[in-house]
């Protein structure tokens, strides 16, 4: 899939005075938007506390035209953008930000010469101004500036280039900046989310595959729910999406390429295949086999070919998670007499188990940044929890009936799940940090289950 999106990145200029008025910045390649001198927390519990206020004015254009983006031109489509990126920084529990629905407007000059003491009367500590300007070719020019209001200087600005239907991206990118510059972690709002949406009765369910940006919005089915479809998964590169598929009647893995439309079936097995992984280079997938009441785990190149045998024991073993390096699988397996996790070398050597809480444990996902596992346990009630990679130091993210079926965002900070409601059965995608004190749950139209959380986009 091919990104239209081009990223400039301006140096920061925090020593410097501020232009007059908002220069379009020159595209660039894409590159981070946090200082070389930030790093991540050392902490593995997300206990990053800025809590920093911060103001979200809309962004204003030099001149108002129609543009096909959402709002029909220039004037209304600064304020779309302000409200995206509102809604980005309130919903990840760090921040405290106002959005432009409760700030005054600027003047299209004072998004590089801010009015500092207007904003501290406000008692903002920190500001994010922008400009929208619609060029002759119908593309949009977006710029983002972050400002210290009680330093009075600039701390970050890019700018981006982008078509009107992708004008979200633009927010999502600026978004990203500041989290990145005021949290020190890597971005991971321009990203999307694979799912299963789910209608009709309990018992005759219609499961298709969906996409959806990572704030819920641009919602997309994939399939026409014909076929049920479950456990989707993107390729590291976002071309494709793996999932399992019960085309006429029998489960199999299919490989569905976003940029053309079609798909493939991954491997004629000999028996049903499922609970498809990708490895982090995309070069193979691992796959799930079940043979006379026999379930193993197997690896196969993406491209077709022979598949590799990973697992051999009595029992059902299923799923199956790469360590952010490629050189280990965590997955789930019964041979124990119930549901447990376990985690072996990527060749299939020196097989463990890991999960020792009491009650079962299932559906494992290694996190991004390698630290922690995240799994559904299951004693009493599902709960999302994690774990270190050698077991230790486990902690429940959620407290409800049914939570389930982990996913990472893609800096490691937030875990994606799906909840089952106790009362109707309706299920619903959420959100939780690592703190487990901010949850959240995203919109979709229909019910929904399975989220898979892409890496963000290139």
């Amino acid at each position: 899939m091919r990104s239209t999106l081009v990223v400039g990145l301006c140096a920061l200029l925090a020593a410097s005075p501020v232009l007059a008025q908002p220069a379009t910045p020159a595209p660039q390649p894409a590159a981070s938007a946090a200082p070389a001198d930030s790093s991540p927390e050392e902490d593995v519990v997300g206990t990053i506390n800025n809590d920093a206020a911060i103001a979200i004015p809309t962004f204003p254009t030099n001149e108002m035209l129609p543009t096909a983006a959402d709002g029909g031109n220039t004037e209304a489509l600064g304020r779309n953008l302000a409200r995206v990126i509102y809604g980005d920084l309130k919903n990840n529990g760090l921040f405290r930000p106002v959005g432009p629905d409760a700030l005054p407007g600027i003047a299209f000059g004072e998004v590089t010469a801010p009015a500092f003491p207007n904003w501290r009367a406000r008692s903002a500590e920190m500001l994010v101004q922008g400009f929208v300007k619609a060029g002759a070719d119908g593309r949009l020019t977006v710029g983002c500036y972050l400002y210290d209001v009680a330093l009075g200087s600039e701390l970050a600005r890019q700018g981006y280039v982008v078509k009107p239907e992708e004008w979200r991206r633009a927010a999502h990118k600026c978004a990203d900046m500041v989290y990145s510059r005021l949290s020190g972690e890597s971005p991971f709002f321009d990203s999307k989310i694979a799912y299963i949406a789910e209608t009709g009765p309990k018992d005759h369910r219609r499961k298709q595959l969906a996409i959806m940006d990572s704030d819920g919005a641009n919602h997309r089915f994939i399939t026409n729910g014909q076929a049920t479809a479950l456990t989707p998964r993107y390729s590291p590169d976002y071309s494709k999406i793996a999932y399992l598929s019960f085309l006429n009647g029998t489960p199999r893995i299919y490989v569905y390429d976003i940029g053309s439309g079609q798909q493939r079936l991954v491997t004629e097995g000999k028996g049903p295949t499922f609970a498809p992984r990708w490895s982090p280079d995309g070069k193979s997938i691992l796959y799930s086999m079940a043979i006379a009441g026999n379930t193993d785990i197997y690896r196969v190149p993406a491209t077709g070919g022979e598949s590799v045998k990973l697992t051999d024991s009595p029992g059902i073993d299923v799923g199956g998670s790469y360590s952010p390096d490629g050189s280990k699988i965590v997955f789930e397996s019964d041979r124990s007499g119930s549901q447990q996790i376990y985690v072996m070398n990527a060749d299939g050597t020196n097989q463990k188990r890991i999960s020792f809480f009491g009650g079962r444990s299932a559906t494992p996902e290694w996190s991004p940044r390698g630290d922690q596992i995240a799994f559904t346990h299951i004693a009493g009630n599902l709960r999302i929890a994690v774990m270190n990679p050698s077991g230790g130091e486990m902690r429940y993210l959620t407290d409800s009936w049914q939570d389930e079926a982990p996913t990472w965002s893609p800096n490691g900070r937030i875990v994606q799940f799906f909840r089952t409601a106790k009362t109707t059965g309706k299920t619903s995608i959420w959100q939780v940090d690592l703190t487990g004190r901010n949850e959240r749950r995203l919109n979709t139209p229909v019910d929904a289950s399975d989220p898979a959380w892409g890496p963000v986009l290139p």
